[in-house]
């Protein structure tokens, strides 16, 4: 990733995800004293660990953080006067998040069934699966989880909840299980997988915040190719790491219509995304799913 990005001494980062500051701190080191860096996170518990890692690095550049749903970063980042020359979206959870059984992200242990990134949302998990009418609840999970026994899945959580409510993430796995039958044993992966990922996506409203990040970062491209004042540097390299295929689909699309609306006035993006080598696979197996692409915006600063 910081080949492709390419960080230069001075240069502005705006991280829309800042997870624990991994990205960020890896970067700062190329961007120095002079550079800038804007933290963003819809998760504040992340903020103050993330702004360390930063700031611990030799020759550490400037940081400032802001809690908020990177769908707003356009407007952050103007009223934090500042314009980005990279702009970095992991769009994965951090490895916090996963490990807290109080966020309800995972079967793996018993918790509340809640999903929520950013704990001031008002609607958990628990909400959608309570109160969602049995089609509408196979719709969502058919079509944010691409899961194929969503019809059959939806059916026997409206059955369960007309008896005991369903709270629990043990609970929500045991159902999709029991929806899966012997479909269950052969199953390469957890059966609540896909289900559990609709879940979290439709909680954090995770597209939406995407669509409306990429119609900001085409607006500024646009804006910046044509002289105007933008977010963006007229050279930004935007970076966004996707993790299933609903995320990419939507980056892909849009970055190429970005690049071709803007091909005489300069921008580029690759035709296939970066993925993880064997070797950081096995390191990392979270990141065999991910995929990175990069828009390059081709102005002079």
């Amino acid at each position: 990733m910081l080949g492709a990005l390419d960080p230069k001494p001075g240069e502005t980062l705006v991280d829309c995800t800042a997870g624990l500051g991994g990205h960020a701190a890896a970067i700062a080191t190329r961007l120095g004293p002079t550079g800038q860096v804007l933290l963003v996170d819809v998760d504040p518990a992340n903020l103050a660990p993330a702004t360390d890692s930063v700031r611990l690095r030799s020759g550490a550049p400037q940081v400032r953080s802001v809690a908020a749903n990177f769908a707003s970063v356009e407007a952050i980042t103007a009223r934090e006067g500042l314009r980005a020359d990279l702009l970095l979206a992991d769009l994965g959870f951090s490895s916090n998040q996963m490990a807290d059984p109080l966020r309800g992200l995972s079967f793996a242990a018993d918790a509340p069934l809640d999903m929520r990134l950013d704990p001031s949302l008002s609607g958990t998990a628990a909400d959608l699966v309570a109160a969602l009418p049995e089609r509408s609840l196979a719709d969502l999970i058919f079509e944010l989880g691409e899961e194929p026994l969503a019809r059959r899945i939806a059916k026997r959580l409206v059955e369960a909840r007309r008896t005991e409510a369903i709270t629990t993430t043990a609970q929500l796995a045991r159902l999709v299980r029991e929806a899966y039958g012997s479909r269950a044993a052969s199953s390469r992966m957890n059966p609540a997988t896909r289900t559990f990922m609709a879940l979290r996506i439709a909680v954090n409203d995770e597209l939406g915040a995407l669509e409306r990040l990429l119609d900001s970062i085409e607006r500024g491209a646009a804006n910046a190719a044509s002289d105007r004042e933008s977010w963006l540097s007229p050279a930004c390299r935007v970076a966004i790491i996707s993790f299933h295929s609903l995320e990419d689909r939507l980056v892909k699309r849009r970055f190429r219509a970005i690049a071709k609306s803007l091909e005489t006035r300069g921008a580029e993006t690759s035709r296939k995304p970066v993925e993880a080598s064997e070797e950081e696979s096995r390191g990392n197996p979270r990141s065999r799913s991910a995929k990175l692409r990069i828009l390059r915006l081709r102005g002079r600063c």
